[in-house]
């Protein structure tokens, strides 16, 4: 079955960079529909960066500008380059899959169908 795994997470000082990844098996990354998600310490799950089939990508408000989001299809991996690392930044992040998809915005967590077990980002001041 399909399986994605996240890796990257640390703890950080605010202003720091990160860079997580997403290794999929049994999934093809270059023609896949990805997408970032995080969950911080009591709140809900929320988008921060999608790719799709077409390699067209969107980033929630909060992250745009920091945050840039790609795939190495040699290497079947999603990337999440974070930067200029804020304590709101906190959580866990999960990557998302879903066969295909043509997308000019965010997508809802429904819409996917594998995931990953996430890996913890923590930003401290």
């Amino acid at each position: 079955q399909v399986q994605l795994m996240e890796s990257g997470g640390d703890s950080v000082q605010v202003g720091g960079s990160l860079r997580l990844s997403c290794a999929a098996s049994r999934y093809d990354v270059s023609r896949g529909c990805m997408e970032w998600f995080r969950q911080g310490p009591g709140k809900g799950r929320e988008g921060v960066a999608l790719i799709d089939t077409e390699g067209t990508t969107d980033y929630a408000n909060s992250v745009k500008g920091r945050f840039t989001i790609s795939k190495d299809n040699a290497k079947n991996t999603l990337y999440l380059q974070m930067t200029s690392l804020k304590t709101e930044d906190t959580g866990m992040y999960y990557c998302a899959a879903v066969g295909t998809c043509t997308a000019s915005r965010l997508l809802a967590d429904s819409w996917f169908d594998y995931w990953g077990q996430g890996t913890k980002v923590t930003v401290s001041s």
